[in-house]
């Protein structure tokens, strides 16, 4: 599964995607209908779902959102249920979650909206085998190569330099550069050396840690189990902890515990249980009291917000940027594989538009995708900013003014089924910010939760009695 060579009849161009991970396969299947595509990655790609090296935030909770989920299919069509076969599962929104936001618990309303859970690992391996299992995809692998710098002048791409493990390099010439290279993408010393202009950049560091171990789930629970999710509060005394308990497959769950400045978890084994216990509630303790762990615990530190605004920036023609090379989110939303997805769809949309390799379309491109990472990064950002030396200035007058308005209507969310789709709509990236604004969502916030407030997590009776009696 690691090259293909065939090539359909008829095309004439080929486009380079740097990396080998969820985002750049998207883009190679987004590209594949028009050009042949080649594929460098620095590592070996497993030929199972099994952890590779160059992913090590593998080991902590993702969701697939249903906007994310809904992009890929449309890339991938039967995307979805390969996943269900495999184990993933797809979890109802609303009612599969026992959610506690900063203003309270949410209740369980029917469903609206879905999530995809499974590991890391199993939704890349899927989605890999997905895109480089038809024969005449036009796709070739390169693995283990490294990318050295761009080819080409500050004005237009036209390939790239790499190295191969066995000490070889060369230039691979293209019509198209795409990095999907990940956090650690090196586009703005390669655009340096080309001559041409670095992007402006922010970054927004809440000092987040992350510490996840794998459980096995206690015997005779639902099928149904929710996900079990203890949000932090940014702007309440002291660091912002959370915890999540994700049901995946194989009768699991992944267990992923954060905190900001001076209330980080560790990779101690001992210590787990009792940062979970000391949440804003202890139902994330309470429960994996009952489950049997089943590896270490894995920490991770890398989880600053860092956004790189090359549709800002006259980037050389032929060459984009898409996914985490663009911007990385805080982890807690879950929106950089959605994203990802979101903008592999848009590449692929505005190629049937404007036409593969036609003059400013990398720039049209480069703008297009914006739209879907901004959404993420106000999540991130609108939250990130409030924990202490996030950054040099603090919030600003206009952070504190948003962050009153999405209080005001996550507190109505708790006790209000429209609001709480509403939100979701947006959480799940189905619909932008814009969509918030709208009479009746504004009606509503006005009048605030329907409902009292719960004054415990909102498990079923079904789910209580299961978890009492393991």
């Amino acid at each position: 599964m690691n090259a293909r060579t065939n090539s359909p009849v008829g095309r004439q161009h080929r486009a380079i995607v740097i990396g080998g991970g969820l985002t750049a396969m998207l883009t190679a299947q987004a590209l594949s209908r028009r050009t042949d595509v080649l594929v460098v990655e620095r590592d070996s790609l497993p030929e199972a779902p099994e952890h590779r090296r160059g992913l090590p935030q593998a080991h902590h909770v993702h969701l697939l959102w249903s906007g994310g989920a809904e992009a890929i299919a449309t890339l991938l069509p039967d995307v979805l249920k390969d996943l269900e076969s495999q184990g993933a599962r797809r979890i109802p929104l609303t009612s599969g979650m026992v959610g506690l936001s900063p203003q309270g618990w949410f209740r369980r309303w029917q469903e609206s909206h879905y999530a995809i859970a499974c590991h890391r690992d199993l939704l890349d391996w899927v989605i890999r085998r997905q895109v480089l299992g038809a024969s005449d995809s036009g796709i070739t692998v390169m693995p283990g190569t490294t990318v050295l710098g761009l080819a080409g002048s500050p004005s237009a791409v036209t390939g790239v330099h790499v190295r191969r493990d066995d000490g070889t390099s060369e230039t691979l010439l293209a019509d198209l550069v795409v990095d999907a290279s990940g956090k650690g993408s090196r586009t703005p010393v390669w655009l340096n050396e080309l001559g041409a202009p670095e992007p402006p950049v922010r970054e927004v560091d809440s000092g987040l840690v992350y510490a996840s171990r794998l459980y096995k789930a206690p015997h005779g629970l639902p099928e149904s189990w929710p996900i079990i999710n203890v949000q932090a509060n940014p702007r309440g005394d002291g660091p912002g902890q959370a915890g999540v308990i994700l049901p995946i497959e194989d009768g699991r769950w992944l267990v992923t515990l954060s905190g900001t400045r001076g209330g980080e978890p560790t990779g101690d084994s001992g210590e787990f249980m009792n940062f979970a216990l000391g949440l804003r509630h202890p139902i994330v303790g309470e429960m994996i009291k009952k489950a049997e762990p089943l590896g270490p615990v894995h920490v991770s530190r890398m989880t600053a917000n860092r956004r790189r605004f090359y549709e800002k920036t006259a980037l050389p023609e032929n060459f984009l940027v898409l996914g985490d090379a663009v911007a990385a989110y805080n982890p807690t939303y879950g929106h950089g594989m959605s994203v990802a997805a979101q903008s592999a769809l848009t590449l692929r949309d505005m190629i049937d538009r404007h036409g593969y390799g036609t003059p400013g379309f990398t720039r049209r491109v480069q703008k297009a995708i914006a739209r879907h990472v901004g959404l993420a990064w106000t999540f991130a950002v609108g939250t990130d900013v409030f924990y202490d030396g996030a950054t040099e200035g603090g919030p600003t007058l206009s952070d504190r003014m948003a962050a009153r308005f999405v209080d005001r209507l996550t507190l109505t969310a708790t006790g209000s089924g429209r609001m709480a789709r509403d939100l979701t709509d947006v959480m799940t990236l189905q619909k932008g910010p814009e969509s918030l604004f709208k009479p009746s969502t504004l009606v509503a916030a006005v009048r605030g939760p329907l409902k009292p407030q719960l004054t415990e997590p909102p498990l079923s009776p079904e789910e209580i009695g299961a978890i009492e009696s393991t």
